[in-house]
């Protein structure tokens, strides 16, 4: 905002003095040509800044998943939030278009996997965790399961599980 509103004043001196320079007064053709550096170059520094902050938001949707916490959720503006569902939607079609009826997951296995099954341990109560054969585990607090990598991975990134490195 504090640049935006530099960049406001010094377009408005600018045109002030670009008045000024049409009616004959040719020594502030520099002073104008500076200040227009000025401005190119707080664009440049805006654009880069919100170029960043949109890679950081397409990260997040690969580390955190389709739902952000409430405190990431509250440092975005309206305009990131909206960006964010857009980019989780159009992800979401494309991995449904790719690897035949149940499509592919991208977001798994963003690591390759020393193996398929890890040891993790329930960090709070989420209820009834279906795995692929049709075995049913109850996820209670403190409770540790030999699982499937690929089918917790999201769990942990949620902070519902915690892998346990032995």
């Amino acid at each position: 905002r504090q640049a935006l509103e530099e960049m406001r004043a010094l377009y408005e001196r600018n045109q002030a003095d670009v008045s000024e320079a049409k009616s004959g007064r040719t020594d502030l053709i520099f002073l104008i040509r500076f200040r227009h550096c000025c401005l190119l170059r707080n664009q440049r520094c805006l654009l880069a800044y919100l170029y960043d902050r949109l890679l950081r938001i397409r990260a997040l949707r690969w580390e955190y998943g389709s739902v952000l916490p409430n405190t990431i959720q509250f440092h975005m503006s309206a305009e990131e939030v909206e960006w964010f569902n857009r980019y989780k939607k159009s992800l979401a079609t494309y991995m449904r278009s790719v690897g035949g009826e149940e499509g592919l997951d991208l977001t798994q296995d963003i690591k390759p996997p020393k193996s398929l099954y890890i040891e993790v341990r329930c960090l709070k109560d989420h209820g009834e965790f279906e795995i692929d054969d049709g075995t049913t585990i109850l996820l209670k607090k403190n409770s540790q399961h030999f699982l499937p990598r690929w089918k917790c991975e999201q769990l942990i990134r949620q902070g519902v599980l915690e892998h346990v490195l032995s």
